[in-house]
């Protein structure tokens, strides 16, 4: 867990640097630190709640019939 937080930190710090430097240089740094946090979130969703997800999903498609379409 620590790892993580200082891992989060420099990020952080990067970010906050990078945009300091440059007036001009756009909001990469944002999106960079947005998709971070998106696949952060999604994996602890993952981690977390993996197996009820699946069997979710296995459950609705198996419901679903072959000829729902037509």
């Amino acid at each position: 867990m620590r790892f993580l937080a200082r891992t989060w930190c420099a990020v952080l710090q990067r970010t906050a640097a990078a945009t300091q430097d440059d007036p001009e240089r756009g909001d990469v740094p944002g999106w960079v630190l947005v998709t971070l946090m998106t696949a952060g979130l999604v994996s602890v969703l993952w981690f977390v709640a993996g197996d009820a997800l699946q069997k979710l999903f296995v459950d609705a498609i198996s419901d679903v019939s072959p000829r729902s379409g037509t």
